[in-house]
């Protein structure tokens, strides 16, 4: 494979708050040196670009490479919430070849046969399989017996456990948050200590068994408490959001919008502004797009009827972005919520621009302006609670292995 350069960008550095003027070279599929030494033969110009590490989404429902290349996603953590589910060897080898050379899928095992949360899987299987980590899906595992035995096999393999946050004994069926918005909507709804009941559970067993917990979601404020402290403990423990919940409350679905309809649901604005503040002290560890596009059959229903999730992908950077321009975190910081933690989790040599690491790179132009359209989005189905919203950013050029794509 032959090398290029990239030149006269600025590029984000591991630990850096902001993007330097430095060259990028690459030889081998491979970052050779980050500086301002001589190219070598092959150049591309970023002037006026930020060079940044490709994003790495964690936690995606869809295998949908149109919608991960407009939005700068070199690889994806695929939830095992599949048909048929992710919980044989056969079908995570399958998954992990979707997408090469030019995205690269990892698949999570579910931990339990067909995600029904009673018998746990052939993880170690699956692991050789091609599996990096193992979820529960968008369930969560009542049984308190299975899920540490879980654990404690995840420890033993080195995997980490993506945990689904919510008491389903009092989430029932409910598609709303408890407040001002389902009472009035007269929506099923649940309280929101159906995650820090769920959290609070989960942290024991984290305890108890050492395996590496990610907590997918957590979008409350007791929910993020409960976090704060344990990391203060010293607890393996990490935890994401998604820019519905950052950016969006309840409020979103006075109209009974079902693109807004996502799971976990929205939160009062109480909760939305605490997981702000998540973002900028540290608790919060990944912004993932949760991307899960959803057709009409799916969502022209009625709200209580329609199916959770949002299709995210293309909007994650742009959406991300509105964080560094009001000035809750570097755009170092953001970089390491998108693309160094998840590939410190998932275990990959990839996710920051140093000698050595994978070259998935994304050059980004972070003033470009653009218009979210559902109807024109490259993803699989326009499912976006964003729709006809004005955003910045766009990617220019990715590279996924030194290529160009």
């Amino acid at each position: 494979m032959t090398g290029i350069s990239i030149l006269n960008g600025h590029a984000i550095l591991p630990g850096a708050n902001k993007a330097e003027p430095l060259n990028v070279h690459i030889e081998n599929g491979k970052i050779a040196s980050v500086g301002k030494a001589a190219p070598i033969a092959n150049q591309l110009d970023a002037s006026d670009l930020i060079i940044a590490p490709g994003i790495i989404d964690l936690g995606v429902f869809k295998t949908d490479k149109p919608a991960f290349r407009f939005g700068g996603i070199t690889r994806a953590a695929l939830m095992p919430d599949q048909s048929p589910v992710h919980d044989d060897p056969a079908t995570v080898r399958f998954a992990a070849l979707k997408g090469k050379p030019d995205l690269w899928v990892h698949p999570l095992a579910a931990a339990t046969q067909g995600l029904n949360g009673l018998q746990m899987a052939e993880i170690a299987l699956m692991k050789e399989a091609g599996a990096v980590g193992v979820a529960t899906g968008r369930k969560w595992i009542a049984d308190s017996g299975i899920l540490l035995r879980i654990m404690r096999y995840c420890h033993a393999l080195d995997l980490p456990v993506f945990v689904h946050s919510e008491d389903a004994g009092l989430s029932g069926n409910a598609v709303a948050t408890a407040g001002e918005t389902a009472t009035l909507l007269g929506l099923s709804s649940a309280s929101p200590i159906t995650e820090a009941l769920a959290i609070a559970r989960d942290l024991l067993l984290a305890e108890e068994s050492g395996v590496h917990v990610h907590f997918r979601q957590v979008t409350t404020e007791r929910g993020l408490d409960l976090i704060r402290a344990a990391k203060a403990k010293g607890l393996r423990i990490t935890c994401g959001i998604t820019p519905g919940h950052l950016f969006l409350s309840d409020n979103a679905v006075s109209d009974f919008r079902t693109f807004a309809h996502l799971s976990p649901p929205l939160r009062s604005e109480n909760d939305r502004l605490a997981c702000v503040a998540a973002i900028t002290d540290g608790t919060i560890d990944v912004i993932a797009s949760g991307h899960d596009p959803r057709g009409p059959e799916d969502k022209r229903l009625p709200y209580s009827e329609s199916a959770p999730g949002m299709a995210g992908a293309e909007t994650l950077l742009a959406l991300s972005l509105n964080l560094v321009r009001d000035n809750v975190i570097s755009i170092g910081r953001l970089f390491e919520l998108l693309a160094s933690n998840p590939a410190k989790i998932l275990g990959l040599n990839a996710g920051q621009i140093a000698e050595g690491y994978e070259a998935d790179l994304i050059l980004v132009d972070p003033d470009a302006p653009w218009q979210v359209d559902g109807d024109r989005m490259a993803a699989l189905a326009g499912n976006t609670p964003f729709d006809r919203l004005p955003v910045q950013g766009r990617v220019r050029h990715m590279l996924k292995g030194g290529k160009v794509i």
